[in-house]
């Protein structure tokens, strides 16, 4: 069954808004069994809007519409789709009066406007909307049409509370596509597929597939595959997932989409009863925020000094001034201090740091933008610091440090590969 989505807003189109939703839309109808064949992001123009719909209509069976639904005179799509189906409107009381009961609560002025988002096409069906004050619709004319708020929160509630199940209602048991997805690091893309993976298009049969995502933070490998039930997708990855974990291993840090390596490095940590700090220059906080934003890091991050100026390394980190006069903040000896200072500082096990030339500017022949030193230090482990050469792009910079010395701190932690390390092979 084909589907196909539309985004309405000339926000979307300028930039002013990322369009989260249908990305979200692709991956929730593609879960449910359909091959989104299209998504359209269009202007707030009455007659697009129109002439978008009636065409997806007419080569899908199911399309889903968002945004336009608010009371302002820019909001077209209600309208759009009166017009397109030739029907007058007609007042939803329900929708009415949930709408002036959150108007009543926050003591807001009740208007006419707000009083229009009551009002539908004659032939719609209401999606109630408890998420917001502008219902769903729903219509059925050759094809399924379900036109739904912009407001990510209130789509994704509609979607799920109203528009599956209707779908399933109609459709039926139209299979299930699962995705699993594998998060990797300290590899690059290229490296990934052709060295450590190799050809594994015999395990593609009953609907599996593979993509590699790359990103400034790692590679995500996204295993898909399909069903007649959730239970028999994911019974049908088993053999992919198998050899993948086979042959790449010492790179694979977690699954989930939205596992981090943080998260994979606070689990080791923990098992292990130790504790971390981190002391940073170029990141600026970007590491110790990365712990912080996994619920229960306090059990193994205590803390993180942020010694952006140089007399701050030297006073809370312990850094030498002598070193900072001979060699500069960006080197091995100041990285290795900073990990060692904050360990002693902060009273951890391990202490990690980082200290770097970011961009765009302040780059010389010598350290170059991107020339970055990232220390580690474990209390009777080991003690190093790595060198690496990043962009001229600054926070690309920062992302790459914050994922490489996390990396290393996780392969430190499971024993692999932790010295020498071939860093501009692994990261470049």
């Amino acid at each position: 069954m084909k589907a196909q989505i539309i985004s309405i807003g000339n926000e979307l189109l300028i930039g002013d808004t990322v369009n989260t939703n249908a990305s979200w839309l692709g991956e929730f109808l593609t879960g449910l069994g359909f091959e989104v064949a299209q998504v359209l992001t269009i202007s707030d123009d009455l007659d697009l809007i129109k002439k978008s719909i009636k065409t997806s209509m007419q080569e899908s069976e199911v399309v889903i519409c968002t945004g336009g639904l608010g009371p302002t005179h820019d909001d077209m799509t209600k309208k759009a789709v009166a017009e397109l189906f030739e029907v007058g409107y007609k007042l939803d009381q329900k929708t009415l009066d949930y709408i002036k009961s959150i108007f009543k609560k926050r003591n807001i002025p009740f208007s006419k406007s707000n009083y229009s988002q009551a009002e539908v096409p004659e032939n719609a069906e209401v999606l109630f909307n408890k998420a917001g004050t502008a219902p769903g619709m729903w219509f059925e004319a050759g094809s399924y049409l379900a036109v739904l708020p912009g407001v990510p929160y209130e789509m994704e509630h509609l979607m799920k509370k109203c528009v599956a199940p209707k779908l399933r209602e109609v459709f039926g048991n139209i299979g299930f596509l699962y995705s699993h997805y594998i998060k990797t690091a300290g590899v690059g893309e290229s490296t990934l597929s052709d060295q450590v993976l190799g050809d594994l298009s015999g395990y593609f049969e009953n609907g599996v597939s593979l993509a590699f995502l790359p990103s400034p933070g790692g590679v995500t490998l996204r295993l898909n595959g399909s069903g007649s039930t959730k239970e028999e997708a994911q019974e049908n990855l088993k053999k992919l997932t198998e050899v993948i974990y086979q042959k790449a291993g010492k790179y694979i840090y977690g699954e989930g989409k939205d596992f981090s390596i943080s998260e994979a490095v606070g689990k080791l940590l923990k098992e292990r009863g130790l504790k971390i700090a981190v002391a940073e220059s170029c990141t600026g906080g970007l590491i110790a925020n990365t712990f912080t934003d996994v619920a229960g890091s306090s059990d193994y991050f205590d803390g993180g000094i942020v010694s952006y100026a140089n007399h701050v390394k030297v006073k809370q980190v312990g850094v030498s001034q002598q070193s900072l006069d001979s060699v500069g903040a960006v080197s091995k000896e100041v990285a290795l201090q900073m990990a060692k200072g904050v360990a002693k500082t902060l009273g951890t096990e391990i202490g990690i740091s980082t200290t770097g030339i970011a961009g765009p500017g302040g780059g010389t022949e010598e350290k170059p933008v991107g020339t970055v030193w990232m220390g580690f230090y474990q209390n009777e482990g080991e003690h190093f610091a790595i060198k690496a050469m990043f962009t001229k792009d600054r926070l690309i910079n920062k992302e790459r440090t914050k994922m490489v010395l996390l990396e290393i701190t996780r392969r430190v932690l499971k024993g692999i590969e932790t010295m020498p390390y071939d860093l501009k092979k692994q990261f470049s």
